[in-house]
């Protein structure tokens, strides 16, 4: 489905409710779309609380150190998800307004596109085809496992969320050796979100350009009030999110440069499906 099609099968977006006093805004968007850059400016410019899970590099530090997403077994990377949802739904229920940075079905899609394309799909092709080759005997159950989790995030999107802003892919990832999945990966995400949000009949628009245009259009959608302006919101949210990422960034790298990459060792990894 192209932008232009999302678009014109949009549902019309509610304003802010005034009577409740409060809005539950998702930022949807597969990896690498700036979701959370536009949900922080979004924080800042209406001063409503961002809400968010973790990024899979910080949970990673605690819950599984000494590993990549890439090197993650099946097992490991539904314990990734499940982290990631109860942080979601412990941060939600904290506060009555919220711009959620990603939603509760986030987590489903990225586990149900891996299951399509690759359990590690940011894994070099050696990887990628062990894998598929050992995850054969069990596919069908963590498909189960999958199907289960959807039901149960979907219906929580939808007694939850008042609406969402999907953000589609724009520009292809930065080339920087450290992302934990493909194109293909992102383009089938994106997809899957802009289906679970019309089967959900949540309200959502699509919402693309900059960070400042889309900015200002989710402003507009919901009528969202703004106590900072704009362009100050943006620059203060570029450079915090910059600031965050460039700090796992770097960790990324010297765990990359300290890294045993032997065949014998991503062979090891591959087969523990």
């Amino acid at each position: 489905m192209t932008t232009e099609q999302k678009q014109q099968h949009a549902t019309p977006a509610p304003a802010a409710d005034p009577a409740r006093g409060r809005i539950r805004l998702a930022v949807s968007g597969t990896y690498g779309v700036g979701k959370t850059t536009t949900a922080e400016a979004l924080s800042i410019a209406t001063g409503i609380p961002r809400t968010h899970a973790l990024t899979s590099r910080e949970i990673l530090a605690d819950l599984i150190p000494g590993k990549t997403v890439q090197e993650l077994s099946a097992d490991e990377l539904i314990l990734l998800g499940l982290r990631r949802l109860e942080e979601r739904v412990h941060n939600e229920a904290a506060v009555p307004s919220f711009i959620s940075d990603g939603s509760v079905v986030h987590e489903w899609v990225y586990g149900e596109a891996r299951m399509r394309v690759g359990v590690n799909p940011g894994a070099d092709a050696v990887v990628r085809g062990v894998k598929a080759v050992a995850g054969l005997p069990v596919k069908r159950f963590y498909q189960r496992y999958m199907d289960a989790y959807g039901v149960v995030v979907k219906q929580r999107a939808k007694r939850l969320y008042d609406a969402y802003v999907h953000l589609p892919v724009e520009f292809d990832m930065v080339d920087d050796g450290h992302r934990p999945v493909s194109e293909r990966f992102r383009r089938l995400s994106d997809d899957l979100l802009v289906e679970a949000l019309e089967e959900l009949g949540i309200p959502y628009h699509v919402v693309g350009g900059t960070v400042e245009e889309r900015l200002r259009r989710v402003l507009e959608i919901h009528r969202l009030p703004v106590v900072v302006p704009v362009a100050d919101a943006v620059e203060q949210a570029v450079e915090r999110v910059g600031a965050a990422t460039a700090v796992l960034d770097a960790h990324a790298r010297r765990m990359a440069a300290e890294r045993d990459r032997s065949l014998r060792r991503r062979i090891r990894y591959a087969l523990r499906y």
